[in-house]
């Protein structure tokens, strides 16, 4: 395995969102990534009112560098199923909680791909597992990262260890 460092500067990750009231959701996810110290592109495109835009992103974002992406949508939220399509990188769906169904007609929508076509899936609204998956993926290409999660882990087992009640 080769051991290459990412370049900061090039985004390893592609979030993407159904709408631009979808970032805020979607703002841990970057968060988390920028924590560390992978950059990421994060844009509105929409499977349903921009479906071209979206599969010619899916389809051109391993050419650019894009090693993982992450989609959150909701309602209908076939964002993800429409990048995973088009792409043989790993696709990470994002459910957003809707107003009528409280995100599980999003959850059922990602989760419930076909077979062939794989979209892994995290809880609603839970775009930090989201990027920490991302991280997972890319740390066994890049084993600096492998670090920076044990050492993540550790604060984590330190913090519940820790907690006084």
């Amino acid at each position: 395995m080769k051991n290459t460092k990412p370049k900061p500067s090039s985004p390893l990750v592609g979030i993407i969102m159904g709408s631009a009231s979808d970032a805020e959701v979607m703002e841990p996810g970057r968060t988390t990534l920028k924590e560390f110290g992978i950059a990421c592109e994060f844009k509105v495109l929409s499977a349903h009112r921009t479906p071209d835009e979206a599969l010619k992103y899916s389809e051109e974002a391993a050419g650019r560098g894009i090693e993982v992406l992450i989609a959150g949508a909701g309602g209908a939220a076939h964002l993800a199923g429409v990048l995973a399509a088009k792409t043989l990188l790993p696709v990470i769906g994002v459910p957003i909680q809707s107003k009528s169904l409280k995100g599980l007609d999003s959850l059922l929508s990602i989760v419930q791909m076909p077979p062939g076509i794989p979209v892994a899936t995290v809880a609603i609204n839970g775009s930090a597992n989201a990027a920490l998956l991302a991280i997972e993926i890319l740390a066994l290409k890049y084993p600096e990262l492998q670090t920076k999660l044990r050492a993540y882990r550790e604060s984590m087992r330190r913090k519940v260890l820790d907690a006084r009640v």
